[in-house]
C-alpha cells in the first residue's frame, strides 16, 4: 500500500500535476473575469498635470513633450525640478521661447546647511529672484525632514522656525508650495508578511525606513501639518495626498482643520482605485481641494488615471505590482468634479496659466 502510495506521489509531480512551489513575485495570474469596459487614452478634459519632473527643458525636449502631451489631452505641464539661479532662467527662457503656454517651472530651495549665518537671508532672495524670472511656484523635495541637515549637521525639520520665512515669502508673492515629506508609512513599518508594501521594499530596498532612520514618520507628518497651520496665508499643495490616500476619512479632517492645504494625486491612483465608493464621496466632497498630477513621466500610464477617474469600469489592472498587487475599479466623477480636479483648481492655484486652452463656461 504504501509503495502504491508513493508510485502515485511519483506520477503526480512527474505530470506536473502536484502542487508546485511558487514565490509570491512570480505568482502575476491573468485574470478570466470578462466584465465591461475598456481604456481611456485620452482624458476627457485639457489637464494640468501639477507633478511633473523634468530634467531637460532644452526646445527639441520640449518639442517632443508636446506631442505626448497633445495625445493625452494634456494642456500644461507644471515641471517641479525647476532648480534655481541661472538653470531655472534658462529653462524658463525655453519655454517662452517655444510653448510658453504649455509648461510651467517651479523653483527648488536647498535646504542643507539652514541656519549659518545669512542663510535664510539668501534663500528668501534666491527664491524671490526665481519667481520673478518666471517661476509660478516652490517644490519641496521629501529631502526635507528626511535627509537634510542644518549647519550643525542635526536633521531640519519641516517645520523648522528658520524656514518660516520661505514659506511666508510664497504666500506674499501669491505663488503655491507643493511639498512632499516622508514617504508611504509602511515603509517604516515592519517588513513582514503584514506589509502590504513588501513587495516594493524587496525590490527597492533604500526606501526601507524605521524611527531612528531617520526620525519617526507620525512626528514628521506632524511638522509637515504644524508648518502648513503656522502660514495660513500660504497654499500648500500635498504631494501623493499626504499619504493618506489609504485612509480617506483622516485626510478629510485633516482638510477640515487645514484649509490652505491642497492634495494632489500623484502616485496614488491605486489607492483610489481599491475603494471606488469611498473615494468618489471624497472627491465630491472636497473637489474643490484636489489636483491631478501624475509624478513620473511615463505617458503610457496615464489611461489608468484617466479610468480610475472617469469610468465605472470594474477590477482592470494596475500597471505596476510592487505598488499594487489588487485591481482597480473606476470612480465615475461627476463632469464638474472632473473639471476640478483635471484643471480648474490649478488654475486657481497656479498664477499665469493660459485659460484659454481650457473649455470656456
Amino acid at each position: 500500500m504504501k509503495l502504491n502510495i508513493s508510485i502515485a506521489f511519483l506520477l503526480l509531480a512527474c505530470t506536473g500535476l502536484w502542487a508546485q512551489e511558487m514565490s509570491f513575485e512570480g505568482y502575476n495570474p491573468k485574470s478570466t473575469l470578462v466584465v465591461p469596459g475598456h481604456e481611456i487614452t485620452k482624458a476627457k478634459y485639457p489637464f494640468v498635470d501639477i507633478h511633473s519632473h523634468q530634467r531637460n527643458m532644452g526646445a527639441s525636449r520640449l518639442k517632443s513633450l508636446v506631442a505626448d502631451m497633445d495625445a493625452l489631452n494634456e494642456a500644461v505641464m507644471v515641471n517641479l525640478s525647476g532648480g534655481s539661479g541661472s538653470g531655472l532662467a534658462e529653462s524658463v527662457d525655453n519655454v517662452a521661447k517655444t510653448y510658453p503656454n504649455r509648461f510651467v517651472v517651479f523653483a527648488n530651495v536647498d535646504f542643507d546647511g539652514a541656519g549659518k549665518p545669512g542663510w535664510t537671508e539668501k534663500a528668501v532672495a534666491q527664491l524671490e529672484a526665481d519667481i520673478k524670472n518666471g517661476a509660478k511656484g516652490l517644490k519641496v523635495f521629501k529631502s526635507l525632514g528626511l535627509r537634510n541637515v542644518d549647519n550643525e549637521g542635526k536633521r531640519l525639520a519641516v517645520d523648522d522656525e528658520r524656514l518660516d520665512p520661505i514659506w511666508a515669502k510664497c504666500g506674499e508673492l501669491g505663488v503655491p508650495v507643493l511639498i512632499h515629506s516622508a514617504d508611504p508609512k509602511s515603509f517604516w513599518d515592519d517588513m513582514d508578511a503584514d506589509n502590504e508594501r513588501w513587495l516594493e521594499l524587496k525590490t527597492h530596498p533604500r526606501r526601507k525606513r524605521s524611527d531612528t532612520d531617520p526620525a519617526p514618520w507620525q512626528q514628521i507628518i506632524d511638522e509637515q501639518h504644524r508648518m502648513f497651520k503656522k502660514h495660513p496665508n500660504t497654499k500648500f499643495i500635498n504631494a501623493h495626498m499626504g499619504w493618506y490616500a489609504n485612509n480617506l476619512q483622516q485626510l478629510g479632517r485633516f482638510l477640515d482643520e487645514i484649509p490652505n492645504m491642497y492634495v494632489g494625486i500623484a502616485a496614488v491612483i491605486a489607492e483610489l482605485g481599491r475603494q471606488p465608493q469611498n473615494a468618489r464621496q471624497f472627491f465630491i466632497k472636497y473637489q474643490d481641494r484636489i489636483l491631478f498630477g501624475k509624478d513620473s513621466w511615463k505617458p503610457e500610464e496615464f489611461p489608468t488615471y484617466f479610468r480610475v477617474l472617469e469610468s465605472n469600469d470594474e477590477y482592470f489592472p494596475y500597471y505596476k505590482k510592487y505598488h499594487a498587487f489588487w485591481a482597480m475599479y473606476g470612480l465615475n466623477l461627476p463632469d464638474e468634479v472632473l473639471k476640478k480636479v483635471y484643471y480648474k483648481n490649478a488654475l486657481a492655484l497656479v498664477p499665469g496659466l493660459d485659460q484659454s486652452l481650457f473649455p470656456k463656461e
